[in-house]
């Protein structure tokens, strides 16, 4: 499974950004939980932070206290694509965000190669 993420960008404090995840390939249809990831200038993988990951089946949400309320999750599984709508972004947002998955057996796990997000204040 590949994943592409996009829509990441410069952004002033208080905007707005809508990043894409499109997943594709062979195994595609497996993908079951997604989510976004966030790596912060200058930290290593290991602080690699979930902020909003959505089960398959049922959907359900959950969110970083970080980005509760500002940002919002969403799915289109007939496209294939995850998204991340980012609200009033503030410059501690900055950092390369990273789409996750993980298929129904939970025996793979995927990632893409990022897209860096810039809030300046």
């Amino acid at each position: 499974v590949r994943l592409v993420e996009s829509g990441g960008g410069l952004v002033q404090a208080g905007g707005s950004l809508r990043l894409t995840c499109t997943y594709s390939g062979s195994d595609a249809n497996t993908v079951d939980a997604m989510g976004w990831y966030r790596q912060a200038p200058g930290t290593s993988v290991e602080y690699r932070e979930l902020i909003a990951g959505i089960s398959g089946r049922s959907g359900w949400k959950n969110y970083a206290d970080s980005v509760k309320g500002r940002f919002i999750l969403s799915r289109d599984n007939t496209k294939n694509e995850l998204y991340l709508q980012m609200n009033s972004l503030k410059p501690e947002d900055t950092a390369v965000y990273y789409c996750n998955a993980v298929d129904d057996a939970a025996e793979h796990d995927y990632w893409g190669q990022g897209t860096q997000v810039t809030v300046s204040s």
